[in-house]
């Protein structure tokens, strides 16, 4: 990395995707902040500085959201999220409002507090990750569709508003990855049922969406923005 040491942060970054982008931007040389509900407890990667957040909590958004506009982030990649799934007539209004919180408001303050020193530099990129389900729907995921939808959204809306100053933002919406998460909540003959519709016939890796985010938030993108991608194997063109 050429030039003066960036700082990206990366919510949700304990485990899966989020933890193997932070990875591979420490790799690369980069001051890393990190950002989860919990305590930091990774021994392969020591972050610049840690931020435990219940991204559930408002008040503390809007408190670690203050902090952030002291790091001077470079790099922003909004990981973090959450999902509940349930028949739309009986979701319940308080986990409705939870997903929306945890995964467009938390996102959004992040965004408003890092962009003004992205302005000062004249460059900073932001990353969102997103969800095939931002993409298309599926039935019982109206909470997350909803969210995700919403942060395709504020993705453009910061691209058509700051592309300008150099400031890039972007939505990665992966698809299958094999992760603890989809292994835990997917039986194998589940995962064989849903590879049977991915055009590449196999569960997306982590190292896969974490090089595209990389490659997105770094020097190397100089010209797209405003975009929602999908990382899925084919699954939304299918």
């Amino acid at each position: 990395m050429g030039g003066a040491q960036k700082t990206v942060l990366i919510t949700g970054a304990s485990r899966g995707i989020g933890f193997e982008i932070a990875r591979q931007y420490a790799a690369d040389g980069y001051r890393v902040l990190t950002l989860s509900s919990k305590e930091w407890t990774r021994e392969e990667l020591k972050p610049a500085r840690h931020f435990g957040v219940d991204l559930a909590d408002t008040a503390a958004v809007d408190e670690t959201a203050d902090a952030l506009a002291e790091e001077r982030v470079d790099v922003l990649v909004n990981n973090a999220g959450i999902n509940k799934i349930a028949p739309f007539a009986e979701i319940d209004p308080a986990e409705f409002r939870r997903v929306q919180d945890v995964n467009v408001y938390a996102p959004f303050r992040f965004s408003q507090a890092v962009i003004p020193n992205m302005l000062e530099n004249g460059w900073g990129r932001i990353v969102n990750i997103s969800s095939i389900w931002g993409m298309r729907s599926k039935e019982f995921r109206a909470s997350y569709s909803t969210s995700k939808f919403a942060i395709d959204g504020m993705t453009a809306a910061i691209a058509v508003e700051h592309s300008q100053h150099d400031i890039l933002a972007n939505s990665v919406a992966p698809g299958f990855i094999d992760t603890e998460m989809t292994r835990g909540l997917l039986s194998s003959s589940q995962i064989d049922a849903l590879l049977s519709r991915v055009p590449a016939r196999r569960l997306g890796n982590v190292q896969e969406v974490a090089a595209f985010v990389k490659w997105l938030g770094s020097d190397a993108n100089t010209f797209i923005t405003g975009q929602n991608i999908p990382v899925d194997g084919g699954f939304t063109r299918a």
